[in-house]
């Protein structure tokens, strides 16, 4: 598996939770070490995105795939 399936793979473990809200999360491009994410449907507005996308979406992210430093939103 490379880089970029292994994100998808943890992107698809964060997903559920995000759609239940309203939102989504999809993957843009694996740059490196840096994971470019976009936040849609309720995340793209929410207030508490940026809290979202640090606590959430980027730890699940770097405990399943060590080699992921960072996480943006773009």
């Amino acid at each position: 598996m490379d880089l970029k399936e292994a994100v998808q793979e943890a992107i698809d473990q964060v997903r559920p939770a995000l759609q239940a809200d309203g939102g989504d999360v999809e993957l843009v491009e694996v740059d490196g070490d840096v994971v470019k994410v976009r936040l849609t449907g309720a995340c793209g507005s929410c207030p508490f995105a940026q809290m979202t996308l640090k606590a959430g979406i980027e730890a699940v992210i770097k405990r399943m795939v060590p080699e992921v430093s960072s996480v943006e939103a773009v």
